[in-house]
């Protein structure tokens, strides 16, 4: 851990990386299916392109964190990773023919997959969850800062394209990750190795994960409420527009429930944490989430979606920072970054299943496929009351 007057360079750093990181994914991910459309690329194909996508991160991620963890190179794993994607998405648009680009994205999703995870452990190696009480700093101000960076870029990247050329997010996304890749040396170095036992096989690694109830049951609690949210990504614009609803209005429903994730992260989630614990903070998320998809499903009345959108705040940046804390207090250190991978690994897998199956919802219920995103948040309810947040004194996982 850092001296206590580093501590404030620590955070400009890692606002730095989480900007640049976080930017670069706002320039590019809306427009990425538009990108590839342009470069020939069919409907079928597109869709071909994106699912192979997330099923290559979805494995990428946690093999390349457990690299990380076995040579306790956090930071140049994620320098590399982000300069490997930067060179990468240079290439998109140079290549041409369906087979190439297929193999230029996947790797690129390949190295874009660990860069979360890796940034995620770093920060909250260095964060006041492993501090001294009273010092440090908040992990929520610098995922705050990355969310506003993604409507920031993409708001940017939306303006650009309308007087340049579509190739251009491939270059802007490249640059801000190269950024992200060299912000990475400003970074304090993360707790070294804290035993000198042997290091387990990489299934010993994550069945000593799994092995950690809270750990267990913060993934599963993450997976229902976070895939949850799957039907709303894919239909609520869809549903709105057929109710009538402008598209100025939409986008103003859409840019609530952003800045309501801006600031649970930053001024209200960590206080929430601090002062009800993560089990009661899941809990508010999970029931945020039911009353949120209950009111999807019953009103497309714009002023009741105004009042229920900026739950999003709750359902996600919540929840996201009491994973955290338990993630800081429960994950031994040395197993950082996987546990951070396998983190993102159960709600990714689940909310991958649930899109995919979402267009059948959705035809079939119409809006009440909602419902049954409010019944997924729900059976995540009785898990919340068995998390509790101890101060994790050594390397051992906390069982």
């Amino acid at each position: 851990m850092p001296p206590a007057d580093d501590r404030p360079r620590a955070l400009r750093a890692f606002i730095l990386l989480y900007v640049s990181m976080y930017a670069a994914f706002g320039v590019a991910s809306p427009f990425w299916p538009r990108f590839f459309e342009t470069r020939g690329m069919s409907p079928q194909q597109i869709g071909f392109l994106l699912g192979l996508g997330t099923i290559v991160r979805l494995i990428a991620g946690p093999v390349a964190a457990r690299v990380a963890d076995r040579w306790q190179q956090l930071r140049l794993t994620l320098a590399a990773a982000a300069a490997l994607a930067a060179c990468l998405a240079f290439g998109l648009p140079w290549v041409g023919g369906f087979w190439i680009l297929l193999t230029v994205r996947l790797l690129h999703e390949a190295a874009l997959a660990p860069t979360t995870s890796l940034a995620d452990a770093l920060a909250l190696g260095a964060s006041r969850s492993r501090a001294l009480p009273g010092m440090g700093f908040e992990y929520g101000w610098v995922r705050g800062a990355a969310s506003a960076a993604f409507v920031f870029g993409t708001l940017v990247a939306g303006q650009v394209i309308g007087w340049t050329a579509l190739t251009s997010i491939a270059w802007m996304h490249g640059i801000l990750l190269l950024g992200a890749a060299a912000s990475t040396r400003l970074l304090p170095a993360p707790d070294g190795r804290t035993d000198a036992a042997p290091e387990p096989s990489s299934y010993g690694v994550v069945r000593d994960l799994m092995g950690i109830v809270v750990f267990r049951r913060m993934v599963l609690i993450a997976a229902l409420v976070f895939g949850s949210h799957a039907l709303h990504d894919a239909f609520a614009v869809i549903r709105w527009t057929a109710a009538g609803i402008s598209p100025a209005t939409i986008s103003v429903l859409w840019s609530e429930a952003v800045v309501a994730e801006v600031i649970v992260f930053i001024l209200i989630g960590p206080r929430l944490v601090d002062t009800l614990g993560p089990g009661v903070s899941a809990a508010i998320a999970s029931m945020a989430a039911i009353l949120r998809w209950i009111v999807m499903a019953s009103s497309t009345d714009a002023g009741a979606l105004a009042i229920v959108q900026p739950l999003h705040g709750l359902t996600f940046a919540l929840l996201h920072l009491a994973c955290m804390r338990l993630i800081g207090a429960a994950v031994p250190r040395r197993l950082a970054a996987t546990g951070q991978a396998i983190y993102a690994l159960g709600p990714g897998l689940i909310t991958a299943l649930l899109t995919l199956s979402s267009g059948m919802l959705y035809a079939r219920l119409g809006a009440g496929g909602f419902l049954w995103m409010a019944l997924l948040s729900a059976l995540a309810l009785p898990l919340c009351a068995g998390l509790r947040s101890p101060v994790q004194s050594s390397d051992r996982p906390w069982r």
